[in-house]
């Protein structure tokens, strides 16, 4: 807004306190009180010598300014009303230069590595996977759009015991099944032999809790190696690390099914790794850094040969067992070096579940002891559970929603819905909105609310055309497009818009909302969470249907037409911005 440049100047020759750099923020005016923007003189006060001169001196400035049609002090806050043209000018009337505006400037661009998604290959990806997915990218392209550099990075947990389950389910139960011979997923093939493992392990200790029944209070872990099951897994576990033929290619054969089952996954979604590290590759990687640790005395040697950190009020934490073998926390600091030594990120950033809140905070402060004076800009982006509203999912009992199949399930529903609002339309068309609308969706409500929260994901409620809804959003670039193609089978030329001629309270409202995207944006990526983004967008469509329904666009006299028609056609270009920027794809016609 120029007259808000001009009025720090102003300021700055009244009072000699008053900061060189950019300091006043044009706030939304109050619900209730008159007014586009406010300002929030107490923000301004002491340079100015106190509340009161800095409203008196705000209001003699806009008073006289051109671009201001009323000035209101109310307490410490001054309300002001814009000319039409001067609202207008800084958001409608060059959307392109709007959206331009939240691209940062290159000194406060940085290189962000973001490592999110992190499947097993022992079963395909379920609902809590597509939320850590949809988090993931959406930061990225978020990033992006801000003018970061944005790396992202996969990490697969491909080996270890419940790798070694479904592997022996397979070699008991099988029978020489393949992803051909059965039609199924590579993935999901896999992923039934895990749910195999557990049904028979389950079985297995039943026997096991009959027979012993002073073992009835002891968990699955502690009776796992007193079952037959179990110890043959432990037993495929050690070959497997001894570098068996015959497990390995097992182990091969088994992973390359589940790896091109999670491309389809990742294609649908429109999820594309810069890297993706194996922990087969990865998980021995950390004992060096334990040894580096002892002789940098970061760690030391219990009394029975196990290797741990103290981290005071965190506690102590296991680094190397007595045997020799590494946990979680170990790989993770090696594999978190090589990820810094290979792309010398200024930022990493992990997504992972809230459940694993505590293990980070331990590596970080590792790496912090190690030497890293980096681990100060590692920041974990950790996130609540996803429901259904038929409750919890279980992997192990088969009972989790798989990423396919609810993305199957949405895309129909979608296609359902279009089918029952345009009758004519084929099933090519029927399918490519059902993809677009349903899988736009799903994110829009996965990522609707802060990512801490844990919620529940309903499948209906997600897809409702009216409401807080990803196809509520959709369906307001839709309805643009058709209002353009209504203008153009008309034959009318829109002319030149007079933004001055546009006064209605509709019209104000959307390009207020307008001039606030591009703070929306940096906000979000300020605070690495896109609801911020995602309830603007609903805010912004809703003040568009209000303007649709009160300022009509097509039968308007042509000098409201063109500046009606412009407004529309910014609201589309943001909306479109801010979907594209959350992976969301905005279809033509719904």
């Amino acid at each position: 807004m120029k007259f808000l440049s001009e009025l720090e100047s102003f300021l700055r020759e009244k009072f000699a306190a008053f900061p060189a750099e950019q300091t006043l923020v044009l706030e939304p005016c109050p619900q209730g009180q008159e007014g586009d923007f406010t300002i929030n003189c107490f923000r301004i006060a002491r340079a100015c010598g106190g509340p009161a001169p800095a409203v008196a001196a705000v209001t003699e400035f806009l008073e006289k300014h051109p671009d201001i049609a009323k000035v209101a002090a109310v307490k410490a806050f001054v309300n002001i009303t814009l000319a039409p043209a001067a609202l207008f000018a800084a958001g409608a009337a060059d959307a392109d230069e709007l959206l331009r505006r939240a691209v940062l400037p290159p000194e406060r661009r940085r290189r962000v590595l973001i490592e999110f998604s992190a499947p097993n290959t022992n079963k395909p990806q379920h609902l809590g996977h597509v939320r850590n997915n949809t988090l993931g990218m959406t930061l990225g392209a978020l990033l992006r759009r801000l003018g970061h550099e944005v790396i992202e990075i996969n990490l697969v947990n491909d080996r270890g015991i419940h790798i070694c389950k479904s592997m022996l389910a397979y070699e008991r139960f099988g029978n020489g099944v393949t992803p051909e011979s059965t039609g199924k997923k590579g993935d999901h093939l896999v992923g039934d032999f895990y749910v195999k493992f557990n049904t028979e392990f389950s079985k297995e200790l039943a026997t096991l809790r009959e027979k012993h029944p002073e073992w009835a209070d002891k968990d699955n872990d502690e009776l796992f190696l007193e079952t037959e099951l179990g110890r043959a897994a432990q037993e495929m576990l050690r070959k497997w690390e001894a570098g068996d033929p015959a497990v390995r290619a097992l182990w091969e054969k088994m992973n390359s099914w589940v790896f091109a089952g999670f491309a389809q996954t990742y294609e649908r979604m429109g999820i594309k790794f810069d890297h993706t590290y194996l922990e087969s590759q990865t998980y021995l990687l950390g004992k060096d850094v334990v040894r580096q640790g002892l002789e940098k005395q970061v760690f030391t040697k219990r009394a029975d040969g196990a290797v741990i950190c103290d981290l005071g009020k965190m506690g102590t934490k296991v680094v190397l067992r007595s045997d020799g073998t590494s946990v979680y926390i170990t790989q993770d600091l090696g594999t978190t070096l090589r990820k810094f030594n290979d792309y010398k990120p200024d930022e990493l950033i992990w997504v992972v579940g809230d459940e694993q809140n505590l293990h980070f905070k331990m590596l970080f402060e590792m790496l912090r002891r190690l030497g890293c004076d980096w681990a100060e800009r590692c920041y974990h982006l950790a996130y609540g559970m996803v429901n259904l509203p038929s409750g919890k999912m279980k992997s192990r009992e088969g009972t989790v929603v798989d990423a396919d199949d609810l993305f199957d399930e949405m895309s129909s529903l979608a296609a359902a819905a279009c089918a029952e609002r345009d009758p004519g339309l084929d099933k090519a068309e029927l399918d490519r909105r059902g993809e677009a609308i349903g899988l736009g969706a799903l994110k829009f409500m996965l990522l609707k609310f802060n990512p801490k929260t844990t919620m529940i994901f309903d499948p209906q409620a997600s897809l409702r055309f009216e409401g807080d809804t990803g196809p509520y959003v959709q369906y307001v670039c839709a309805r643009v497009g058709s209002i353009e193609r209504k203008i153009a089978e008309k034959g009318v030329t829109a002319g030149t818009p007079d933004w001055s001629r546009l006064d209605h309270p509709a019209e104000r409202a959307l390009g207020v909302k307008l001039y606030y995207y591009p703070e929306v944006l940096r906000a979000a990526g300020e605070k690495r969470d896109c609801s911020g983004l995602v309830e603007y967008l609903l805010e912004l469509a809703k003040c568009f249907n209000a303007f649709y329904r009160e300022c009509p666009v097509l039968s308007a006299e042509p000098a409201l037409l063109a500046g009606r028609l412009e407004l529309a056609r910014a609201v589309r270009k943001v909306l479109a911005d801010g979907l594209n920027t959350l992976t969301i794809a905005v279809p033509d016609a719904m």
